[in-house]
């Protein structure tokens, strides 16, 4: 069985540790005790939406790519194809505003459609 919390905190955790930070430059710049994220992050507590919204603003990381990884693990799980493409509409959206901090992500979406 897949336990939600503990993929998020799994996918936090690797955004962490590829940018090379520490778990408390991560708690304070997320406003988070070190050892509740500590906790998140081994799947042992449920980060509320804010609580995740926190840390995804801390990481600069866009939620939405921390909840994809988090979906593309669990449907692996469930042994679901994962297609590597995204609606047409959302392509163009992310093509109007382009962020440095995530850019190459955004180039690597391919529009279906």
């Amino acid at each position: 069985m897949v336990v939600l919390r503990r993929e998020i905190g799994d996918v936090l955790r690797d955004a962490r540790q590829r940018q090379g930070r520490t778990l408390r430059e991560v708690s304070s710049a997320a406003r988070v005790s070190l050892g509740y994220l500590s906790e998140v992050e081994r799947g042992q507590k449920e980060a509320s939406s804010e609580l995740l919204h926190s840390i995804c603003e801390a990481l600069d990381v866009p939620m939405s790519l921390i909840l994809r990884e988090v979906s593309d693990r669990v449907a692996v799980t469930e042994g679901l194809l994962i297609p590597d493409t995204v609606p047409i509409d959302l392509a163009a959206s992310l093509d109007g505003g382009v962020d440095a901090g995530w850019a190459r992500t955004r180039a690597e979406l391919a529009p279906i459609g």
